[in-house]
């Protein structure tokens, strides 16, 4: 098993505690597939892990937990030795910090925003309030206007409250929280609407006023007799002289007759809206 170098420097370095693993590097890219060269490809990536769990740190206090952010950096790293090419002449620690960092922010990205964010907000966000923190840092603790952070982030005004509206995208809030300045057991949740239903019932007898308008009188008359008068179906037939079961039948037939008619319409108007099928 190769023995992995600690790199003399003579100046500090960005990465000083990267280890020199450029033989490994140059033994794995001549090994064919097996236990030896697997063997020898994790002992590259432990040598290599403290620089990785020192990016990660740089990413903690952001909401998520050291541990996990420490992991995906090493995850970073494993896809790193695997990609790596020491034929191309560059020093692996160019190639790792990138691909370690950019797994980070991706980790970031994709899993710690409450709801989702294009990925051009989420940079507008960070840009904003980068500016809006050193900003701070010379001035109160008000916000700092917004022409102000425009010109700090080198972002037009409408960039800049895109980017404050990001801000308040990164957390959501449970339906349990309670609301600032109510009473005692009132939550978010209780300014949450229920559904409404005479939204439907409007839109159904829009939908099937023309058709009843169409029906002949007597038909028209039973409906508007058993539905909008809530007569029984024995006190209309004794109305209207015929028997109960004629009734029945006739109310059954023409509600069935006016709701082939609004579907047909429905269907009609979706067809419309959809365009010529290429």
């Amino acid at each position: 098993m190769a023995h992995v170098r600690a790199r003399n420097r003579t100046r500090r370095h960005p990465h000083d505690d990267a280890p020199d693993t450029s033989a490994e590097f140059r033994r794995l890219a001549g090994m064919p597939e097996g236990p030896e060269r697997k063997a020898l490809r994790q002992e590259v990536v432990r040598a290599w892990m403290p620089m990785a769990e020192r990016l990660a740190r740089q990413f903690r206090n952001r909401g998520e937990a050291l541990e996990d952010l420490e992991q995906v950096a090493h995850l970073g790293l494993v896809q790193a030795v695997a990609r790596y090419d020491p034929e191309r002449g560059s020093a692996f620690e160019s190639f790792a910090v990138p691909t370690i960092v950019g797994e980070l922010k991706r980790h970031f990205r994709d899993h710690m925003w409450g709801v989702h964010v294009p990925r051009r907000v989420q940079e507008l966000r960070n840009r904003v309030r980068t500016a809006s923190m050193s900003l701070a840092a010379t001035a109160d603790d008000r916000l700092p206007p917004t022409a102000d952070i425009a010109e700090a982030a080198g972002l037009t005004e409408d960039e800049v409250r895109t980017g404050l509206a990001a801000l308040e995208s990164y957390a959501t809030l449970s339906l349990d929280a309670a609301l600032t300045g109510a009473g005692d057991g009132y939550s978010l949740a209780d300014t949450v609407g229920g559904t409404e239903p005479a939204f439907d019932q409007a839109v159904d007898r829009e939908a099937v006023r023309p058709h009843l308008e169409g029906l002949p009188d007597r038909e028209r008359e039973i409906l508007y007799l058993r539905f909008f008068r809530d007569m029984t179906q024995s006190s209309i037939a004794e109305r209207l002289g015929i028997s109960q079961m004629h009734v029945s039948r006739l109310i059954s037939r023409t509600c069935e007759r006016v709701c082939e008619r609004v579907e047909a319409d429905r269907a009609a108007g979706t067809a419309r809206g959809a365009g010529p099928v290429t």
